[in-house]
């Protein structure tokens, strides 16, 4: 049942089964269906639908138009519970959609906490978006992707269903993605995406110093630059990179990879600036 002390506007509909938190705020003309819990001082700003078994965290922000929680696009679903969970201070804003998942994985479609997204963004079924990442308007993720804390997609960027993209990654403008993206790392482009380097300006901001990045640039050297195929530069980077955390990420998502990596370069070594 909903909070007393949740805010519902006259214009809105909300089903007498679902659960609002203290301080929610459930704007004019929203559709809260049965199965959807709304956290403590979540707005859902107007024209709102959240369907599905769809659960909303503590101080979120839903722009106008925004859907969640609806079935996924997938001729293959018929009805079953799947869900849709956000974590805590996400701000979602006008026109985003995000659908529930199907039953081919783990029933569930997720976003974590404090992450961006602009208009127009689309989260399908299956997808995993980690912490603190930015998507910017447009952007489109495919089903079962995997986005890494604080990655950054730009514009109107196509992520294909079943990729992955890493940690820190940076994402150009009108890029279409159909491998893997490795963390740390800046994508760009279409028919193919190619690598420019590392994303270092993202590094510095997220306080990665210069002894660390230049570790992550002598993986990227060996996986990139050094005329090596992908299972040679695995061991160049196990033989030659001492261990730590960024060397055992990198090494980890090459070998959860499935759909292959995003490899083609787009300048050499030398001209990368650090």
């Amino acid at each position: 049942m909903p909070s007393d002390k949740a805010f519902i506007h006259p214009t809105a509909v909300v089903d007498p089964g679902a659960v609002l938190g203290e301080g929610a705020y459930i704007g004019p003309y929203c559709v809260v269906g049965p199965h959807v819990e709304v956290g403590p001082r979540t707005r859902l700003e107007s024209h709102v639908v959240l369907d599905g078994w769809t659960v909303l965290g503590a101080d979120n922000s839903i722009g106008m138009f925004s859907v969640l929680g609806t079935p996924p696009q997938d001729i293959g679903y018929q009805g079953e519970e799947t869900r849709v969970i956000l974590g805590d201070r996400n701000v979602l804003r006008e026109y985003v959609t995000v659908h529930r998942a199907t039953t081919k994985e783990e029933r569930l479609t997720s976003i974590g906490s404090d992450n961006y997204l602009m208009a127009n963004v689309h989260v399908a079924h299956d997808c995993r978006l980690g912490d603190r990442t930015i998507l910017i308007n447009g952007v489109t993720l495919g089903g079962h992707v995997r986005v890494g804390d604080q990655a950054m997609i730009s514009a109107f960027s196509g992520i294909h269903q079943f990729s992955r993209i890493g940690r820190f990654a940076f994402i150009g403008g009108y890029s279409v993605i159909t491998q893997d993206v490795v963390p740390f790392s800046r994508v760009v482009g279409a028919r193919p995406a190619k690598v420019f380097g590392l994303n270092v300006v993202g590094l510095r901001r997220k306080g990665f110093d210069r002894e660390r990045i230049a570790v992550i640039k002598a993986m990227f050297h060996r996986l990139f630059y050094a005329g090596l195929n992908t299972a040679q530069a695995v061991l160049a980077i196990r033989d030659e990179i001492a261990p730590g955390p960024d060397r055992e990420e990198m090494l980890g998502f090459i070998a959860a990879s499935k759909r292959g990596l995003v490899k083609k370069t787009a300048e050499s070594w030398e001209s990368e600036s650090e």
